[in-house]
């Protein structure tokens, strides 16, 4: 028996065991797997489960006979599938990213497939969040986007909520046109997405909705790629945006926008949705792998998936195994506040981990010279003006709580007009409120916290200082003793926030395979565009810090022609070092500016990420290193300069075990390769972590993040 079908046997036993209720682990997996039981139902209720095939789908394979072949192969085994359970149509087909069905079951069909031959995995189809942190609370600092030009003739395929393209960030432009490929995915023009929005820039839109059920929809979803929420806009905004393009609020231009990759394409895949009930929304598994299936099938060259999951490899994972065996950069969000593991768990994904970015403050001036800091990002001159209490404020017919924290209509516009309002956090989002300022005439806030929290500086409706909760109870007292003073609102240069990882971004497991996450970028309150004309807001966490990597991502395939290994591996060696460890920031924070020099890269034959699950090989060529307590790694390193050159080798950061790294220098010509051994002989049988570092003479470091742990 071979190995392969050796580790599907074993994988239906547990997941059988599983079903049964029994406590079964699988140790012997290289990678958690996700042992999804069909769970009890009353007799006949059916449910929408994903059955994945043996074998990969047609993603690697190269046109001609062998590969129509292999499409009828796959159909014949889906529909001898369809046939063991008396089904006619499943709900989908997936034949690119990998061979499966997502079709509707009762618990016992569920449990009957498990065993089934030809079957690798069984599992019931689950709702996910999106990975990014809900506005009303996460920080928001205007951050820099990409550079003028980067990108060209790559497409960035985002699965998300969808795009409003009726914006100048996603119109195309000559830089884009040029760069557009002969064969490009399709863009099918519909109803509600708009005559011209299909253009060399906005290369595709599809949606998939049949997981998630269209009689769970809000009123206000679209069916259509069209975003009803911003999320997918933002999203695309940071990776792709266009560039030059002005940013406006309240009719002052604060910048010039550009995206990570200005000059690449986007392919728009919507698989998540809203719900009435804003704690329904999410992407529905089934749907997410269809997204997967159709942009591997288009031929995208990074694809983005800002969606949280489990540490856990399900059938997502290996749709995006199928992504990987294209030569597809796989990038996805970390998530954030994850037990046990951070989502996308799995050595073909590049996982992103979130981290600080850049940062706007502002003061309060009281009488007195007294001067008190928090976060604002407003435009234009200093405010002065009263100052008044919102809870002093209160419309007629509002309570005085309304009032307090700034809900709309709570605010008496005979109180407020000219005037700066302190408003309290809380009820309602932080933009809301500044809105219900300026509505009823006001001319600033002070946003106060009421306790412990981040300070956002959002684009408010007016200018707007937030301060933390001592310095808020400090100006509500002074104003509640000065009912007539004034202060003086006004921002302060924008500076870079110490590099570190947010306290929520999700961190790795230890017994993971290879350390999570691959590396992080800002999260914290990236700019990008929303739709409907609204302008611009602030994404926060690890959504928008994949959105990021993607952007680079694309912006070193155009450069330079990589492959995804390749491309991988240059953003994890270049990547600024943090100080936190490996399980929490990967090898630390991408540069985009120096991820096209990284000197040498690591390899991986795509096919070798399947032939590694099977258990027919032992390990990867991945630029993240681990060692359980003592032992031996090797990795291939090639030269990618235009010059031969030495490299020299050392390990770095270890104090508590002997890492010595063998040979000490190679020489290397353009294009060729040398085998490393890293050896840990000793320790004292605590975790560590450091780093191997390849120096080269012309001045290039690569470095390839070491776990040491038990």
């Amino acid at each position: 028996m071979s190995t392969s079908r050796s580790r599907h046997r074993r994988l239906r036993a547990a997941l059988t065991a599983a079903s049964m209720g029994l406590a079964t682990a699988v140790a012997s997996l290289a990678l958690p797997v996700a042992l999804t039981a069909p769970q009890a139902s009353a007799a006949g209720a059916t449910e929408l489960y994903l059955v994945t095939m043996d074998g990969p789908g047609l993603a690697a394979a190269p046109p001609g006979p062998a590969t129509e072949i292999a499409r009828w192969r796959i159909r014949a085994e889906q529909e001898a599938l369809l046939a063991r359970v008396g089904a006619t149509q499943p709900v989908y087909r997936y034949s690119t990213a990998l061979n499966g069905l997502a079709l509707r079951l009762t618990a016992a069909e569920a449990r009957d497939l498990v065993t089934a031959p030809g079957v690798a995995l069984v599992e019931e189809a689950q709702v996910r969040r999106l990975a990014g942190r809900d506005l009303a609370d996460d920080p928001a600092r205007l951050s820099p986007g990409g550079a003028r030009r980067g990108g060209q003739g790559v497409v960035v395929g985002l699965v998300d909520t969808g795009l409003d393209p009726d914006t100048p960030l996603f119109s195309a432009t000559a830089r884009v046109s040029r760069g557009a490929r002969d064969r490009a995915p399709s863009c099918m023009p519909e109803p509600a997405w708009g005559p011209g929005w299909c253009t060399d820039k906005v290369v595709a839109g599809h949606w998939f909705v049949a997981g998630f059920g269209v009689d769970r929809l809000a009123s206000r979803a679209t069916l259509a790629p069209v975003d009803d929420v911003g999320h997918g806009t933002q999203v695309a905004s940071i990776a792709a945006g266009n560039a030059d393009v002005p940013v406006r609020v309240r009719g002052n231009e604060i910048g010039r926008y550009a995206g990570i990759a200005p000059d690449a394409q986007v392919a728009v895949y919507k698989a998540c949705w809203t719900a009435p009930d804003p704690a329904d929304d999410g992407c529905s598994t089934a749907d997410l792998v269809a997204a997967i299936d159709r942009a591997v099938a288009d031929g995208v060259d990074v694809l983005n998936l800002s969606v949280a999951g489990p540490p856990t490899l399900d059938t997502v994972e290996l749709a995006l195994l199928g992504a990987a065996e294209a030569d597809v950069v796989v990038v996805a969000a970390a998530g954030g506040d994850a037990v046990g593991g951070t989502a996308h768990s799995s050595p073909w994904v590049t996982t992103v981990g979130a981290g600080t970015g850049t940062v706007r403050r502002g003061e309060v001036r009281l009488g007195g010279g007294t001067r008190l800091l928090g976060a604002m990002s407003s435009p234009g001159e200093p405010v002065r003006a009263r100052v008044v209490r919102a809870a002093d404020a209160a419309a007629r017919g509002a309570s005085r709580a309304a009032a307090r924290r700034c809900e709309p209509g709570s605010l008496d516009t005979s109180v407020v007009a000219e005037r700066v309002v302190l408003c309290e956090r809380g009820g309602v989002g932080r933009v809301d409120k500044s809105q219900t300022v300026a509505e009823a005439d006001g001319v600033g806030m002070v946003l106060v916290n009421t306790g412990a929290g981040d300070l956002s500086a959002d684009l408010h409706a007016v200018p707007t200082v937030h301060l933390g909760a001592d310095d808020g109870r400090r100006l509500m007292s002074w104003a509640a003793s000065h009912p007539r003073g004034r202060v003086i609102l006004s921002a302060r240069p924008v500076t870079r926030a110490v590099p570190r990882v947010l306290e929520w971004s999700s961190t790795g497991s230890p017994a993971a395979a290879y350390p999570k996450p691959d590396v992080v970028a800002p999260g914290d309150g990236v700019l990008g565009a929303v739709p409907g004309g609204q302008g611009w807001q602030f994404l926060g966490g690890t959504s928008a810090a994949a959105a990021w990597v993607s952007g680079t991502a694309a912006r070193l395939r155009a450069e330079r022609g990589w492959s995804a290994a390749a491309t991988r591996s240059a953003m994890v060696t270049t990547a600024e070092p943090l100080p936190a460890g490996v399980l929490d920031a990967g090898a630390g924070r991408v540069r985009v500016q120096a991820v096209d020099s990284p000197g040498l890269v690591l390899g991986v034959d795509p096919t070798d990420y399947r032939d590694w699950l099977d258990g027919e090989r032992l390990g990867l060529n991945t630029p993240a290193l681990v060692v359980r307590g003592e032992g031996t790694l090797t990795r291939t390193v090639t030269n990618v300069g235009r010059r031969a050159r030495y490299f020299s080798t050392s390990a770095v950061g270890f104090d508590r075990h002997d890492v010595s790294v063998t040979p000490a220098a190679v020489r290397l010509g353009p294009g060729e390769s040398a085998r490393i051994t890293v050896r840990v002989t000793r320790g004292e049988g605590t975790q560590e972590d450091g780093a191997v570092l390849l120096r080269g003479g012309a001045g290039t470091r690569t470095r390839l993040p070491l776990l040491v742990t038990r």
